[in-house]
């Protein structure tokens, strides 16, 4: 069983090297935009809230994101490992993440990609003009990279300091960065791939 988070600022491919590495462990991927989105579209009564906060570039609070993968997390396509792809965020949420994994689990690996915030904002603006996404235009994105520097980071020492974390660059053709993912990941921890 693997249990992994992959963690890195806005526009750094954690979702495309989520399913990448998904596909080659037999995982499932949980992306927490994933969620958020499916509950806009659906508008349940946290996707509203959810909302408010996305399209402002900010972080939806812990209360709703905390609800959703406590859900999530309980649901029988997990029970052979899983890949969170953008939660935790915060130290408060690394805690309640604990607590979720408090019966005697633990993530086994944390791949944090790491990428120049400048070329991340021309990522998303191209991505925001392909796609059409409300909450990707440049004051929102850099926003939201301020926040990630402000509140992540913090994150990212955490899971530094117990052993599990290794970071892997994310700039590069997807199929290289793949490559690097798959050999950070094997180094740290004896993971089948």
């Amino acid at each position: 069983m693997t249990r992994m988070l992959i963690i890195g600022p806005p526009g750094s491919g954690k979702g495309t090297q989520a399913e990448r590495i998904s596909e080659r462990l037999d995982v499932v991927a949980i992306s927490t935009g994933d969620i958020f989105r499916a509950n806009v579209k659906g508008g349940t009564t946290l996707g509203i809230e959810a909302k408010k906060y996305m399209d402002a570039g900010d972080f939806v609070p812990d209360s709703v994101t905390n609800k959703m993968v406590r859900n999530r997390l309980g649901e029988a396509d997990v029970r052979n490992g899983f890949l969170l792809d953008g939660y935790p965020r915060t130290t408060s949420q690394v805690e309640y993440l604990d607590e979720i994994l408090a019966k005697g689990e633990e993530l086994d690996v944390v791949l944090q990609l790491t990428a120049d915030d400048e070329e991340l904002v021309q990522r998303l603006i191209g991505r925001a003009k392909e796609t059409g996404r409300s909450d990707d235009n440049e004051a929102v994105i850099r926003h939201r990279l301020d926040l990630y520097h402000e509140q992540t980071e913090a994150v990212v020492a955490k899971y530094a300091g117990r052993g599990i974390l290794t970071r892997v660059d994310g700039i590069g053709p997807i199929d290289k960065v793949t490559a690097r993912v798959i050999r950070a990941i094997t180094s740290l921890h004896e993971v089948a791939v």
